[in-house]
């Protein structure tokens, strides 16, 4: 792996692990796009530099996301230890602290068991690039199933905030992460969806999802740690080091966008750029494979 190619990698994973757009799927097909063939052949084995550099690369893409929510997060581990204490959730950051550890349990436990074989598997360009397609539907649906809500039964929930979402609501936005494992699918794409059925609005979606990718990025990096400092990492530390540090300035430039992004905007360009870009890939890996 050369610097110009762990740098293009670290600028893609932290932009595309926020944005929602998959970075996963990015990280398979972008590759195979520039003709890297040995990242390629790396992704899927069992054992590869490649792991060892992603461990770096998510490790950086966290550590961005805990600056950029330094306060929010130093509220929110203060309002659980505080209900630990007093065994009774009484304020905001409390329950918001309480709903992410919820939210974070089904795609942990699950990533932690099913992680290797879902990459091994599924992580091929032609795969993801169908996956793409299917992310961007996903988001097209949480749009329109956001919008048709204020005419059914749940009307009232267009104005639900974090504040008043239940632990069985937080349960099923995290276990919709569990969806991420497949190389193409958004991990903030599809946590978003499932807090906009669930009825927040845009702003509160990204940011429980930010909040909620933070914990889970940098647990799976720090699981992997080992694959860092072993011999995995022989060779190419200085690489994972340049990779590193592009994602974090990107995941911190990219969440500072979306934040303000989600004021006012939706998930459809991004919807209609994955719908496009995977039918495309598809298309050309069909035919060259």
């Amino acid at each position: 792996m050369s610097y110009l190619q762990s740098v293009i990698m670290g600028l893609l994973q932290g932009v595309s692990e926020l944005f929602p757009v998959s970075s996963l799927g990015h990280s398979v097909v972008i590759p195979k796009l520039f003709g890297w063939n040995s990242l390629v052949a790396a992704q899927s084995h069992s054992e590869s530099f490649f792991l060892a550099f992603l461990v770096g690369l998510h490790v950086a893409t966290a550590l961005a996301l805990l600056v950029f929510f330094r306060r929010q997060w130093v509220r929110i581990v203060a309002g659980v230890l505080r209900s630990i204490r007093n065994r009774r959730i009484e304020t905001a950051d409390e329950r918001l602290g309480w709903l992410l550890v919820v939210a974070t349990i089904p795609a942990g436990l699950t990533g932690l068991i099913f992680e290797h074989l879902f990459r091994t598997v599924f992580a091929k360009p032609l795969a993801a690039s169908a996956f793409l397609v299917v992310n961007g539907g996903i988001l097209l649906a949480g749009e329109r199933l956001r919008r048709s809500a204020p005419q059914g039964a749940s009307a009232s929930s267009r104005s639900r905030q974090l504040d008043n979402l239940d632990f069985k609501e937080a349960g099923v936005i995290g276990t919709a992460q569990i969806l991420a494992l497949l190389a193409g699918i958004s991990r903030s794409g599809i946590t978003m969806v499932a807090g906009l059925v669930r009825g927040l609005d845009h702003e509160d979606s990204a940011r429980f999802s930010f909040l909620l990718a933070t914990p889970i990025i940098l647990a799976a990096g720090i699981y992997k740690l080992p694959d860092l400092t072993g011999p995995l990492g022989n060779g190419v530390r200085g690489q994972i080091l340049a990779g590193s540090v592009a994602a974090a300035v990107a995941a911190y430039l990219s969440v500072r966008f979306l934040v303000r992004w989600f004021q006012t905007r939706t998930l459809t360009p991004f919807a209609i750029y994955c719908l496009a870009m995977g039918a495309s890939l598809v298309v050309l890996f069909a035919t060259t494979s």
